[in-house]
């Protein structure tokens, strides 16, 4: 990122998305504890004040940051399960590469989205519990269906197995974003396996 600020191009309704998008790119590079929001006005080109029109604090602007990762990883997630073409094992197998190659690809996003910094100290807005809420009941529906077609090794209590399977993709990315596990040529094949260990009988 240049150190310089980003003088942008943007209409006064598109502002917010500009600072988000800077916002990310800053935790990226430098890690939550080096945003702030002078800084941000900073690095996009506008007053010290305009960014508090928009975020009260640095927290509201983490919660906006976290909120879009959610809506990322939802389209992802709804994207991945409304390919038809696709078998019912397939779809399932895509939902947990899809989700541990999103976590990875976003460390720092990640990150925020399911870390204490927002959710440990109830510092979530309303707006972002609205958001990631949905995400996961989204989980919970695809859970149910794939058990309806008997893919899944347990067959009741949908919500206990999205949690089970949301922790066990979770624990997956977790041990590659902290360097737990540094051969990523393995992401793969890890990813296999955590499909197969769910699977009912090991249907193909």
């Amino acid at each position: 990122m240049k150190n310089t600020p980003e003088k942008l191009n943007y209409h006064h309704g598109d502002l917010r998305t500009t600072l988000l998008r800077v916002a990310s790119e800053m935790i990226k590079e430098h890690g939550i504890e080096a945003l702030s929001l002078r800084k941000l006005a900073a690095q996009v080109g506008v007053s010290r004040t305009a960014p508090y029109h928009h975020f009260k604090d640095k927290n509201a602007l983490l919660c906006g940051i976290a909120e879009n990762g959610f809506e990322k990883l939802n389209r992802i997630n709804q994207h991945g399960f409304e390919e038809t073409h696709l078998s019912p094992h397939e779809r399932f197998s895509r939902f947990i590469h899809n989700y541990i190659r999103f976590a990875s690809n976003n460390a720092e996003l990640y990150e925020l989205m399911f870390g204490r910094t927002i959710w440990k100290d109830k510092n979530s807005t309303q707006e972002l519990r609205d958001c990631a809420y949905p995400c996961f009941q989204f989980q919970v529906t695809m859970t149910q269906q794939w058990q309806q077609q008997g893919l899944l090794n347990v067959d009741d209590n949908a919500l206990r197995v999205s949690q089970v399977l949301w922790g066990t993709v979770h624990g997956i990315a977790k041990l590659f974003i902290d360097g737990i596990y540094t051969d990523n040529s393995k992401v793969e094949e890890i990813c296999d396996y955590a499909v197969n260990m769910f699977l009912a009988d090991n249907k193909q």
